[in-house]
């Protein structure tokens, strides 16, 4: 979901409506991990942003938004779009062998992998006391819930592993999508590389997915319309629209919500084991983005599309 825009104050109506968006967006590892249940990683991933792309592609055309890429466009939608494809193939695969509390805490890494690329390669964006200590409070988070021994099996560590590399390939991108964000009309670089990824996710289902069972069952579609069409497509006009009202430093004061709507939710509805290691992961990654974002004095890092 990338933008930047200059910040303005946001009254309550704006405030409340931020934490309801992201609060959809915390819950999309439950629907991630329930659509998995009956279809393949790359088949789930395939159809989701099919049906993201279209909504996307009509929500344009019915805005009178234009397609046509400029000039020296293309070379920089292919770089994204490949990075894009790849994320979201280790996210898919990693959801399927780990939990969807302990996937929606490795995805909240994603503000603090940016700020450490960005200190290198966006001028100006420096590392802060600020910035340093959210870091030091995310990655710590995140290796105690690692830490843990009791009752992890290897392929829950594996799975976990594989999110780090999605998150990691994320983070690239959306440093990546800050330096040439000012290029393009914002949807250009969510929609086409969601148009690039769809057919390869489509076909490797075709070569590695499991024999899946049709029809889907009830649960397993209402997920895949969750990812698709909530988050993926409502949750990113309805982000992008406030971002160009009241910008990006309002905005991403909000993302510590998702954590633990993605947790709760995982307890609630899938059944996972909430642990007080991992309630002690989720604090300190929660107050790691509330030291980075609230109130900051440089506008955050911008989001691209993602898991």
């Amino acid at each position: 979901m990338p933008f930047d825009a200059k910040p303005v104050d946001m009254p309550l109506p704006a405030i409340l409506y931020t934490i309801f968006l992201c609060a959809l967006f915390g819950g999309n590892t439950v629907a991630i991990k329930i659509s998995l249940s009956g279809m393949g990683p790359f088949t789930n991933a395939g159809l989701r942003f099919a049906v993201a792309g279209a909504a996307i592609i009509v929500w344009a055309a019915a805005t009178g938004r234009p397609f046509r890429l400029k000039k020296g466009q293309a070379g920089h939608i292919l770089a994204t779009s490949m990075i894009f494809t790849a994320q979201l193939a280790l996210f898919y695969l990693g959801m399927a062998r780990t939990n969807a509390s302990r996937g929606a805490l490795m995805s909240n890494l994603v503000p603090f992998f940016v700020l450490i690329l960005a200190h290198f390669v966006i001028p100006g964006d420096r590392f802060t006391v600020r910035k340093c200590l959210g870091i030091l409070l995310g990655f710590g988070g995140v290796a105690f819930l690692f830490s843990d021994q009791a009752g992890i099996s290897a392929d829950l560590r594996t799975g976990d592993l594989i999110i780090l590399g999605a998150v990691v390939l994320w983070s690239v991108n959306s440093v990546y999508v800050k330096r040439i964000i000012h290029r393009f009309e914002t949807f250009h670089l969510v929609l086409y590389p969601m148009v690039f990824a769809v057919p390869i996710f489509l076909a490797a289902g075709g070569v590695a997915d499991g024999p899946m069972t049709l029809p889907p069952a009830g649960d397993v579609l209402a997920a895949m319309a969750y990812q698709a069409l909530v988050t993926a497509s409502y949750g990113f006009l309805a982000w992008n629209t406030l971002l160009r009202k009241y910008g990006a430093v309002a905005m991403h004061s909000f993302i510590f919500v998702m954590p633990p709507v993605g947790v709760a939710l995982g307890a609630w509805m899938l059944d996972e084991p909430v642990t007080p290691r991992m309630l002690i992961a989720l604090a300190m990654i929660t107050a790691g983005i509330l030291v980075v974002h609230v109130r900051p004095k440089k506008p955050a890092p911008v989001l691209t599309a993602g898991p």
